[in-house]
């Protein structure tokens, strides 16, 4: 499956004209097959063996590409690094407030308060997000 959308992304990127070279491709597909949402440095970090001339640098403006493409979101989320989730479907984010840790998950009623939002205000929607936050379970777990 994962391979499926990393052809889709490329696919997606040879259409803007962007090239595909080595370092990016390995970018992209560690951002498809991770779910973790990563920071860059996270993402650096997990490539810099097999990239050793790859820089942060790199990293950022590779983000900043698949950003523009829509690729991926950048979700900031309250701390000082932001972190970078492959664009599927419209979701929602989880957040640890101990460790940090982002889930996904859907949940197809809360599409209907655009419309709400819409009826009650006369603006015009575009998109919404939502977060909640909480303890994850092995932070649960670390705290008994």
């Amino acid at each position: 499956m994962s391979e499926v959308r990393i052809n889709e992304a490329i696919d997606t990127l040879k259409q803007s004209g962007v090239r595909i070279t080595p370092q990016r491709h390995a970018i992209l597909e560690h951002l498809i097959q991770s779910m973790t949402h990563p920071t860059a440095d996270e993402i650096y970090k997990s490539l810099e063996g097999k990239f050793p001339n790859m820089s942060v640098a790199t990293v950022y403006n590779n983000l900043r590409v698949f950003k523009e493409v829509g690729l991926v979101k950048e979700l900031t989320y309250g701390d000082a690094s932001s972190r970078f989730d492959c664009v599927t479907t419209e979701h929602y984010h989880i957040i640890c407030e101990g460790c940090g840790k982002i889930v996904d998950f859907h949940y197809p009623g809360l599409d209907e308060v655009e419309t709400l939002a819409e009826s009650v205000t006369g603006f015009d929607v575009g998109h919404h997000r939502m977060e909640i936050y909480g303890t994850c379970p092995d932070c649960k777990t670390k705290k008994h």
